[in-house]
């Protein structure tokens, strides 16, 4: 995610990190640099322009010249104007209504079918409310069909109407079907087209005007850079939408459409789509996403996803297994499950500050732990909680029946016997200690 856009502003950035000697000069000559970073990643002119002479603006009122370390103020006065320029703070969407009606607006394969799914499975797991999907793209080939794959995948009612081609109707009949059987979030499901058309847009505001949406989300593919910016705008004159949601984050995407959208419709970004799953939503935070941007990590959104996957009872019996030297392969193989649902892995080491730039040549998927599960699947149920009994000829048959070599085995044990020890410091008193030693190192 931005990958390329951090690398160059890292880089531009660099010369006024050091304590080295800072000049109007070299300041004016690094924020050109931001600025061709910015437009390298199909930001619009006018705002990369704006953003750089309200950044040099700040630095040269903040005298940033005569500061003991004006590298890092001035990347902190990057950061903030990046904050800004994507909105400042986060904004939620209202859900006030019973039910509340969400309207999905964008192009044809923006990903508006499968993102009214995940907002549904958002809602219904973090919200816990009961949501109701209504096909209402009449036009596509097989559209209420993907809906209904949707929503039976995870597990929400899907309304459509057979034979009916008035999207106007069947949008108007869903919210009826709602208020009769119980569900509190209505999220209709538009039709898109290849371009933006006067009969689609007609078609969109009837539909708006007949339902009076409590949410218009305008679902844009972040990979279209600038198109998507322009797009948003023809939508929003005619829409006046409430907010926008970026589809594939995930992707090699140059990020110019999440940075400067929110400039040009002043509507800010809601979600973002970070992956194919149903799960991968994230709700949009401009200041963290600045931090990522940065090189910075996200780390209190690494902790919140820890905690949604984090089972406190679980974790009181890992506990005690630790503290008795009983933690065994079967508790590592559950604390890789619950790694594997946080997210992608490479979602997630950018979470971590340092770790996205350290790795950004080196390719992680989603497959990382894949031999390790298999080796650890291979051992017996008597291997893997006592895994001191693995000798040579044990390690052979494991190897074999996970298709892996005996130095991968060997490898995973030595790792494992690592991670054992240092679980078993942290428990008692060497904690402290170790946080004391990390600290020195760093």
């Amino acid at each position: 995610m931005f990958n390329n856009l951090s690398d160059k502003l890292d880089k531009a950035l660099h010369v006024l990190k050091g304590h080295g000697s800072i000049t109007e000069v070299n300041v004016a000559e690094t924020l050109k640099e931001v600025r061709r970073a910015l437009l390298d990643a199909d930001v619009n002119f006018k705002t990369a322009k704006e953003f750089t002479n309200r950044v040099k603006d700040k630095a040269l009122g903040q005298d940033v010249l005569t500061t003991l370390q004006p590298g890092q103020l001035m990347v902190k006065i990057v950061k903030d104007e990046l904050t800004e320029l994507m909105g400042g703070d986060t904004v939620g969407i209202s859900l006030k209504s019973s039910p509340s009606v969400i309207l999905m607006s964008g192009l044809q394969g923006s990903g508006k079918t499968t993102f009214s799914g995940k907002l549904a499975n958002y809602l219904k797991t973090k919200k816990t409310k009961k949501p109701l999907l209504v096909a209402c793209d009449v036009y596509r080939p097989a559209a209420i069909n993907q809906l209904h794959v949707v929503g039976e995948q995870i597990k929400v009612d899907v309304y459509s109407e057979e034979g009916n081609m008035d999207p106007v109707a069947i949008a108007t009949n869903a919210i009826a079907h709602a208020k009769q059987n119980g569900h509190n979030v209505v999220i209709v499901d538009t039709a898109g087209r290849l371009a933006v058309d006067e009969e689609m847009m007609t078609e969109i505001a009837n539909i708006h005007n007949a339902i009076t949406p409590d949410e218009t989300l305008f679902v844009v593919d972040s990979m279209t850079g600038q198109d998507a910016v322009n797009t948003a705008k023809a939508f929003n004159d005619k829409l006046n939408f409430d907010g926008v949601v970026l589809t594939k984050l995930d992707g090699d995407t140059r990020g110019g459409a999440a940075i400067s959208i929110k400039s040009v419709v002043n509507k800010p970004i809601k979600f973002i789509g970070t992956g194919e799953k149903m799960d991968a939503i994230d709700v949009f935070h401009p200041a963290r996403m600045a931090d990522r941007i940065l090189g910075m990590g996200d780390v209190v959104s690494l902790v919140e996803r820890a905690q949604e996957q984090f089972d406190e009872e679980e974790a009181r019996k890992l506990q005690k297994k630790i503290a008795k030297n009983q933690f065994g392969f079967d508790d590592f193989i559950k604390q890789i499950q619950q790694v594997k649902k946080m997210g992608s892995m490479k979602d997630l080491i950018g979470m971590i500050p340092g770790a996205g730039k350290a790795l950004k040549d080196v390719d992680i998927d989603d497959d990382a732990f894949k031999g390790i599960e298999a080796i650890i699947h291979s051992m017996t149920p008597e291997e893997r909680s006592t895994p001191s009994v693995i000798n040579g000829s044990r390690k052979k048959r494991i190897a074999k029946g996970s298709g892996t070599s005996v130095q991968e085995v060997n490898q995973l044990m030595k790792q494992f016997d690592q991670m054992s020890k240092m679980m078993k410091m942290m428990q008692g008193g060497g904690g402290r200690k170790m946080m004391q030693m990390m600290g020195k190192m760093r």
